[in-house]
């Protein structure tokens, strides 16, 4: 897409510790590149450098004024070719900080072979520096709370199975009008906030542009701009493929977000459905470890156990609770709680074993206290913490550490289609319950989810296809092939859409994106293009290395042993 003649010429300045205050208009003409010091409250690794990108609220209308993006950047090793950007998700996850971490860093350096310096920015609605920042629309924890007190934005959806329950299903449709109410108040609460002015200047299509801002001062206008991105991450790069095709370098993308379903599906009834589409098998991955490691090397195992009895434990630990809460809504510990801490441990399969032997004894404790049932023969009191506190078993509304942002949905929701007036809460919570039923028995009940059909605005610009441009340079697409969040189906489908111009590499493993397991085989894909621009044949498979996930047992013993019924 070509900027029109009026836009404004992004600046970059030095990022150093300055006040929340929007940037003035920059006058346009030649763009100025100057790095300096680091705000010393977000950037600690001194190798690092930073910036201000000073560019436009609205690439079409100069008139909104600018926006002021923070960046950093870590100095190629070898003899410089370019630059690559890198986003690491979120949407909310601030590139800043994720660059600051060394490790992060290293391995950023280390996949593109050193000679490209690797820039990162927190995208608008990300953090402090950048403004417009991080979207509120509560002042406080309190506020927050008492807002919702008494709903399942607090609690959770209590369902056991695969949501069946007549008086599950009763009981959540009877919060149907509640919640409308509450997130049409929403509405009103994130427009009248400080951000509320901005909510439509942030969005996918914006943070593109504010990339190639950054790559035409960094390598030129006409330069190739080279990227990679993970999870939300690979949204920004579909969508930079597409919008900008002849700008395309070296692309990498893992983790995919289906930009097709995405960009032209109303996003509150179909999110977690395509979200969860394999979060069960990974699911059937952790306890399939668990058995094959066997008692002596995982909490949730007995003596004989196949996959299927261990995660009959975990059925039987959710249903407690769940009786519990229906019983006492305060409980300390909620079968909605027990599901979101579960699937929170699924994306990253080297702290499996580590997780059930922490989580499973104390939760089984916890919801023998609450519910009055004994859960485990095998359970050992006094290595049992009944304290859930401690370990961050709590619920929604316990402690949070900060009131709630909302820069998850400004970004996805500001992204989605137009507001379709004919949807309502009732049609959203029957969405939540046909997809337990058909998709994720375990996972797709986790609320709170995307609702863009109550958010009150639209970004200033969306893109919405088609994704099958032809390139100027050929991408990578990766995938984990048991992804929990982030389903292997939709990088088949952009894949499929791109044609010639991508080649798609599978992890045989679990975790979100293909970097949740070490894989010298992936490593080395990622070298070779990053570096040389090779790429392999099309649905090239690695393995994961042999690293034991649980004692005795690789990522190989587990996909060989993965059962084929439901859980």
């Amino acid at each position: 897409m070509m900027l029109p003649s009026s836009t404004v010429w992004p600046v970059l300045t030095p990022l150093l510790a300055v006040g929340p205050t929007l940037a003035s208009s920059t006058q346009p003409g030649e763009p100025k590149l100057e790095w300096g010091p680091c705000d010393a409250s977000v950037i600690t690794d001194p190798l690092l450098d930073c910036g201000f990108l000073s560019v436009p609220l609205d690439y079409h209308d100069p008139a909104a004024g600018n926006a002021r993006i923070a960046v950093a950047r870590a100095n190629a090793t070898g003899e410089k070719r370019g630059t690559v950007f890198y986003n690491p998700g979120g949407p909310d996850i601030s590139g800043l900080g994720v660059l600051n971490d060394n490790d992060a860093k290293n391995s950023l350096l280390s996949v593109t072979g050193g000679v490209y310096d690797i820039v990162s920015w927190d995208p608008r609605g990300v953090g402090t520096l950048t403004i417009p920042g991080e979207v509120y629309c509560f002042d406080s924890v309190e506020e927050y709370n008492a807002f919702y007190d008494g709903t399942i934005e607090l609690t959770g959806i209590e369902e056991t199975g695969n949501f069946t329950d007549p008086a599950d299903i009763k009981t959540l449709l009877s919060q149907a009008p509640i919640m409308q109410k509450k997130y049409l108040q929403l509405q009103q609460k994130c427009l009248s906030a400080p951000s509320g002015k901005f909510l439509r200047y942030m969005g996918t299509a914006a943070a593109v542009r504010d990339m190639v801002s950054m790559a035409n001062i960094l390598d030129g206008p006409d330069a190739p701009v080279n990227y990679i991105g993970i999870s939300y991450g690979s949204l920004i790069g579909s969508w930079f493929v597409n919008m900008f095709p002849e700008r395309v370098g070296r692309v990498l993308i893992d983790g995919i977000i289906d930009p097709a379903t995405y960009a032209t599906q109303e996003t509150s009834t179909v999110w977690n459905a395509e979200q969860y589409e394999s979060a069960d098998d990974v699911y059937k991955g952790m306890v399939t470890g668990c058995a094959l490691t066997g008692p002596q090397n995982c909490a949730a195992a007995s003596e004989g156990d196949g996959p299927l009895e261990v995660d009959a434990k975990f059925q039987a630990l959710i249903t407690a609770a769940h009786d519990a809460t229906r019983k006492n809504a305060s409980v300390p510990l909620t079968s909605a709680a027990i599901r979101q801490t579960l699937n929170d441990a699924l994306f990253v399969p080297t702290n499996w074993s580590n997780f059930i032997n922490d989580f499973y004894p104390q939760a089984v404790a916890i919801v023998e206290a609450e519910s009055g049932q004994s859960l485990s023969k095998r359970s050992d009191s006094a290595k049992l913490r009944r304290d859930s506190r401690a370990h961050g078993l709590v619920r929604r509304q316990d402690e949070p550490d900060e009131t709630r942002s909302y820069t998850f949905e400004a970004v996805l929701c500001g992204d989605s289609v137009d507001i379709d007036p004919h949807v309502n809460m009732t049609d959203v919570f029957e969405a939540v319950i046909k997809g337990s039923q058909t998709v994720s028995h375990m996972f797709n009940s986790l609320w709170p989810s995307l609702t863009c059909s109550f958010w009150p605005v639209r970004s200033v610009e969306r893109y919405q296809g088609p994704f099958n441009k032809a390139l100027a340079n050929k991408i990578l697409i990766a995938s984990s092939k048991y992804d929990p969040v982030t389903p292997l189906s939709g990088a088949q489908e952009l894949a499929g859409l791109l044609g010639d111009d991508a080649a798609l590499v599978l992890l045989n493993g679990f975790g979100h994106t293909s970097d949740a397991e070490p894989s010298e085989c992936l490593n080395a894909i990622y070298v070779a293009y990053m570096v040389n621009g090779t790429l392999p044949a099309n649905n090239t498979v690695c393995e994961a290395d042999d690293v034991e996930v649980y004692p005795g047992v690789t990522t190989k013993d587990i996909v060989d042993n993965l059962p084929s019924s439901d859980v």
